[in-house]
């Protein structure tokens, strides 16, 4: 069954354990920051810091109040990442997850410019001028694979407040539409599910109790066009390096042939 993570807005206290726990767990390190005049911290995304909660004020009718929102990878469905990426260094896990393994990374970086939610970063290594992206791996980094160890990514497992939850999608979602219908009574008339269908489904969904726009979500995300047109090419590229590999490995063979055949001629003329 395919697996989500569930993000109930309406719980969140923003204490961002669960940024710290997905840099402990990922093993990712402190990113140097300043005091900008907001409790955000760091800056963004980076190939450090692959979750990070958002901080909005939003000020109505004489009113101030608080809306908190997590911001990493996504885990599309139809994944901009995923069809781009020559090398399969992106791929679908069994769960349906973006899953990523960085040791076939060739840092090409046309996952930063087609994915609808600006999420991959890359990070160049100034000596060499070569790159490789990084992103939240839903804590199935090869290595320190929490899920296929049966546990839950580590921002779940850290959330004092049940903000976060893991477990079936369906399930997930289920409960995210029933929890709507109650805030709907309770007056927040633009309570909503975000993630259900936007690129054909998200495998970290969003309980709101106001509009995706209101807490800096994208509307109607989409994948670029030119996304499909990597996905044709793709194995067309690992057909035409099939065919190269095949070439260069005959060409071995016939060279070998034919210096086992003059050696034989040699051997023959001396006789």
């Amino acid at each position: 069954m395919a697996k989500a993570i569930l993000y109930d807005a309406t719980k969140c206290t923003a204490c961002r354990a669960c940024q710290v726990a997905c840099k402990n767990w990922n093993e990712r390190e402190a990113v140097d920051t300043i005091n900008r005049g907001t409790y955000e911290n760091p800056l963004d995304l980076s190939t450090q810091t692959w979750l990070k909660m958002e901080f909005r004020e939003i000020g109505d009718n004489g009113t101030f109040r608080w809306l908190f929102t997590r911001r990493a990878c996504m885990h599309c469905t139809d994944a901009g990442c995923v069809k781009v990426c020559p090398t399969g260094a992106l791929y679908h896990h069994d769960e349906g997850f973006v899953a990523y393994d960085k040791a076939k990374c060739s840092g090409c970086g046309y996952c930063v410019e087609f994915c609808p939610y600006s999420v991959p970063r890359m990070d160049t290594n100034r000596a060499s001028g070569l790159g490789r992206m990084d992103k939240c791996t839903f804590c199935a980094t090869p290595g320190l694979d929490r899920i296929d160890a049966g546990e839950e990514p580590a921002c779940v497992k850290t959330c004092p407040t049940g903000a976060l939850t893991f477990g079936d999608r369906a399930t997930l979602l289920a409960a995210a539409k029933a929890k709507v219908e109650d805030l709907k009574a309770q007056g927040h008339s633009n309570a909503q599910v975000y993630g259900e269908n936007e690129v054909s489904g998200l495998h970290v969904l969003y309980l709101l109790d106001d509009s995706p726009e209101t807490y800096g979500l994208v509307v109607n995300p989409k994948v670029p066009a030119a996304a499909a047109a990597h996905d044709i090419i793709k194995p067309l590229g690992y057909a035409v390096a099939g065919v190269v590999a095949l070439g260069l490995l005959l060409n071995i063979m016939v060279a070998r042939a034919r210096i086992i055949s003059r050696e034989e001629e040699k051997e023959d003329a001396r006789g």
